[in-house]
């Protein structure tokens, strides 16, 4: 894989965050103040979800193994 197309595809993708986010019109401190506020609750969303989320599929699982039961086995 190119290194050049590879860093101008990651160029691109931070031009578009600019554009999305609109922080390509703040100046430069207040653009590192936003993006560490954006990494910082990005991280604590995916440490959530990381946490959490296997603990409340478990959970669903075994509710609805209550509610359906036992799976027949099949007669082979």
């Amino acid at each position: 894989m190119d290194m050049k197309r590879v860093k101008d595809y990651l160029y691109w993708l931070y031009y578009q965050y600019q554009l999305v986010t609109c922080s390509y019109v703040l100046e430069p401190w207040e653009q590192s103040m936003f993006h560490t506020i954006t990494v910082t609750v990005l991280a604590m969303v995916v440490y959530t979800a990381y946490v959490f989320v296997p603990i409340h599929v478990r959970l669903a699982l075994e509710f609805f193994s209550q509610i359906f039961g036992p799976q027949p086995e099949s007669a082979a």
